[in-house]
């Protein structure tokens, strides 16, 4: 079993999943971001891999992927980093960006890598399930979880697509928009989040615009988890 199953099948609590950008300040850094988060309690830790032309990022990560980027961050030095932890700990691993470096890389070769590495799974906010094929087969046999995105927009056709093409796990977008403190909840937020706890079979979690432990507690009425990025 990959680390990710092997947590959801021996946790009975809610996730709690702190988004870092890699090589945000530096590279050393967000190494003992990810132990110190482990340390205080962090379930997964995800972490984005920076891009120029983000679709999904609010200002905040949009800025600390401008800094990493400056300062030469690439796929290469991310996987490198994973490497490191993993001397050091098996907090599941999880990352998140966009198909262009995925593509310039070679798709094969980054999934594969990053398996080696020691990576648990990815998010790709602009890959649609729908065009997804190449990518889940290819995921599935370097034993990487798959996890795509919902939001309040989205079909309950879809929904239930996604629901199936995702590994373990479905990630829920709280609030359409992008990532970023200070979304405003309301209570179509909770029916919203209510539907999708009885129309997914898998655990889901939420994120963009989690701010305070007040909104985690919130969405966990729900979710099974919190991803935590812009706030931190």
């Amino acid at each position: 079993m990959s680390r990710i199953k092997t947590y959801l099948a021996k946790s009975d609590r809610k996730l709690l999943i702190p988004f870092f950008t890699a090589g945000y300040p530096d590279l050393a850094t967000t190494e003992k971001f990810v132990l110190m988060a482990e340390e205080s309690g962090a379930d997964f830790v995800e972490l984005g891999m920076p891009f120029s032309d983000p679709l999904a990022d609010g200002p905040l990560i949009q800025h600390s992927s401008f800094e990493a980027l400056k300062k030469g961050c690439n796929l290469k030095d991310i996987l490198t980093l994973v490497t490191k932890i993993r001397r050091k700990s098996q907090i599941p691993i999880i990352l998140m960006g966009y198909f262009n470096p995925l593509h310039a890389y070679g798709l094969a070769k980054f999934l594969k890598d990053a398996s080696i590495a020691g990576v648990d799974g990815l998010i790709i906010p602009d890959l649609p399930v729908e065009e997804g094929e190449e990518y889940r087969k290819l995921a599935n046999e370097n034993k990487l979880s798959t996890i795509f995105l919902v939001s309040p927009t989205s079909a309950q056709t879809r929904i239930k697509l996604i629901d199936r093409a995702c590994s373990d796990f479905v990630y829920a977008v709280s609030v359409t928009g992008v990532t970023g403190e200070g979304k405003k909840f309301s209570s179509a937020t909770d029916r919203y989040l209510s539907g999708l706890k009885k129309s997914l079979r898998k655990p889901f979690v939420v994120g963009f615009g989690i701010g305070s432990p007040e909104a985690a507690q919130r969405v966990t009425k729900y979710a099974d988890g919190v991803v935590i990025g812009s706030a931190l």
